[in-house]
């Protein structure tokens, strides 16, 4: 009878550790495609930044474009001017003439 008692009590211990590996595994498991969905929204993210940045970055050199084309437009109008001046001060006209020429 003792035999009988032992071996009942070994199996029911065994079945225990079967059970409790089990929910060790389901654990395991469940926390690793949790830190694999973090991974994944993680690199979204920053995907997402760095697509932000890269807007960005072409924004601003867009704008300096344009400011630059601007700036020489200016200047050649600013050249221009002067040298309808210089040239009209050197043949004695006006500035109108001068442009024409």
């Amino acid at each position: 009878m003792r035999k009988l008692i032992l071996i009942a009590a070994t199996a029911a211990s065994a079945f225990a550790l079967t059970a409790c590996s089990e929910k060790t595994q389901d654990a395991a498991g469940a926390t690793a495609e949790s830190a694999g969905d973090d991974v994944a929204n993680a690199a979204d993210k920053a995907a997402a930044a760095t697509d932000e940045l890269g807007d960005k970055a072409a924004n601003a050199v867009d704008n300096a474009a344009a400011a630059t084309d601007e700036m020489a437009d200016k200047a050649a109008a600013k050249t221009k001017q002067e040298a309808a001046e210089a040239e009209a001060s050197l043949h004695n006209e006006s500035v109108a003439e001068a442009k024409k020429d």
